[in-house]
């Protein structure tokens, strides 16, 4: 087995093209990410001189061991790269990452080792929540959210514990630091009559079967998108969940689901399978749903289907929910409609029977109504007898073991809306109270584009206007 490079000493490896390659660190930029050097040569001895004659013309010092008085960040950044990274799947490496070298290093990275206290985790904290967002202030607001908070002290006291566990510190000062709270806000569902609104709408947008599928399913986005005909048994009724479609460094990538669970089979209901049979004869792809923009044959964008359902909502008159709430959506109905909690588990791809609870249980005014109802029933049978909880039921009108109703289906006129005016920009919902305006004409062959934020469409579209009217007089557009 090869020996490990002790840390500060630098990298060496072969490269595909036959040549070896020698990498230092030699500091960190503004955002916190390590800059690096390298050389090249044609054997492992000649490169590993010429690192060394690199490391002493730019000023590089090896460290020859870990002490507690070397900086957090710089442990931290050991911790990761020699005891994390190998570890982790690559999108998750990039969320590790932009947490390590954009919020820790740059925030409390110069702090010695042995001096990191419960203190200076918990004002870094507090600073996070107050002020700790870096993109989309406008829309989310300065503050970090609660979870990303807690994920954030998950790597500090994993570093933490692995000093501990060198020698390096005597104990580990993220046990005692005081969090978050870790309930995150409830996610909103679509209860049954803005279902039907939203499919009636989709219908007309041309995404009725993306979203048909998603709320009889509760795929995952990136799960949804990654499904190939070949993955649906039409004879025996199943379909097949075996990657996600994720954006990787900015490059659209096919992988393997989120978890070892998320490999299942889904049993489809029989009218879905004819509406997909149906849509089957329409598409040209070895997709269900392909890029309609792009030349080769590729799934559809994420983000564009995210922006398709803001608009659809929004069309339909439903509230503004995000993707992952079609999925809360299926969950929360088929718990109301009888369905297991394990069956429920296997089929959303949950490994712990415990997450589908504590996640996608949530109980509807409709839910709380049934339940007071059934309670009322019992009381009046201890207090009244036999003959009250036969009148309760017959005012009821049905026994309270049989399927709730369907819901009667909903009068909806879909919206068909009218097609901007070329040069006029566009305007989309992109939160609960956050409209965005963005105009992006072409100036000398490139797309240059620039964004609004308001609280409602009429403020943004005035806002829009202004903009436009200044990148023209900058660029000169007519």
């Amino acid at each position: 087995m090869a020996k490990r490079r002790r840390s500060g000493t630098g990298t060496v490896r072969l490269r595909k093209d036959g040549r070896w390659e020698a990498r230092v660190v030699v500091g960190y930029d503004e955002r916190g990410f390590p800059k690096t050097k390298n050389v090249l040569a044609k054997s492992k001895n000649e490169c590993v001189e010429k690192l060394e004659t690199l490391k002493s013309a730019i000023g590089v010092t090896a460290r020859t061991k870990c002490h507690p008085e070397m900086p957090f960040g710089e442990w931290v950044d050991y911790w990761y790269q020699t005891y994390c990274k190998n570890t982790l799947k690559e999108y998750t490496q990039i969320t590790y990452e932009e947490r390590i070298y954009k919020q820790i290093i740059p925030k409390i990275g110069d702090t010695p080792l042995n001096q990191v206290t419960a203190g200076t985790l918990e004002k870094f904290y507090a600073h996070l929540k107050a002020d700790g967002r870096l993109i989309r202030r406008e829309t989310y607001g300065p503050g970090l959210a609660n979870s990303v908070i807690r994920s954030i002290h998950a790597h500090c006291r994993a570093a933490l514990e692995k000093a501990k566990s060198e020698g390096l510190i005597r104990q580990n000062p993220a046990v005692n630091c005081k969090l978050p709270p870790k309930k995150s806000p409830e996610i909103e569902i679509l209860s049954p009559e803005e279902m039907q609104r939203l499919l009636i709408q989709a219908k007309e947008d041309g995404f009725y079967e993306m979203f048909l599928l998603d709320l009889s399913t509760g795929l995952r986005r990136g799960e949804l998108l990654g499904i190939q005909w070949k993955d649906i048994d039409f004879e025996k009724g199943t379909l097949s969940v075996n990657k996600q479609v994720k954006y990787i460094k900015g490059e659209l990538r096919i992988m393997s689901p989120k978890t070892q669970a998320s490999n299942r089979t889904v049993v489809l209901p029989p009218q879905l399978l004819a509406v997909l049979q149906e849509y089957r004869e329409k598409v040209n792809s070895i997709w269900l749903f392909p890029s309609p923009v792009k030349d080769e044959d590729v799934p559809r964008d994420p983000t564009a289907c995210r922006k398709a359902l803001a608009k659809i909502l929004e069309r339909a008159g439903c509230k503004h929910v995000p993707f992952h709430a079609l999925r809360h959506t299926f969950a929360s109905h088929a718990f109301h409609y009888g369905m297991d909690v394990k069956t429920l588990a296997s089929t959303i791809g949950h490994e712990s029977v415990e997450t589908t609870l504590n996640v996608y249980a949530h109980s509807s005014d409709e839910m709380k109504r049934a339940a007071a109802k059934k309670i009322d029933q019992t009381l009046g049978a201890v207090v009244g007898g036999k003959t009250a909880l036969v009148a309760r039921e017959n005012e009821c009108g049905q026994q309270e073991h049989t399927r709730p109703k369907k819901p009667p289906r909903a009068k909806f006129e879909p919206y068909r809306g009218k097609i901007r005016k070329s040069g006029t920009g566009s305007v989309h919902q992109v939160s609960k109270n956050t409209w965005e305006g963005r105009y992006s004409p072409v100036v000398d062959g490139k797309r240059v584009a620039r964004n609004v934020y308001a609280s409602s469409p009429e403020e943004c579209e005035e806002k829009l206007a202004k903009l436009i009217k200044e990148m023209k007089m900058e660029f000169g557009i007519r």
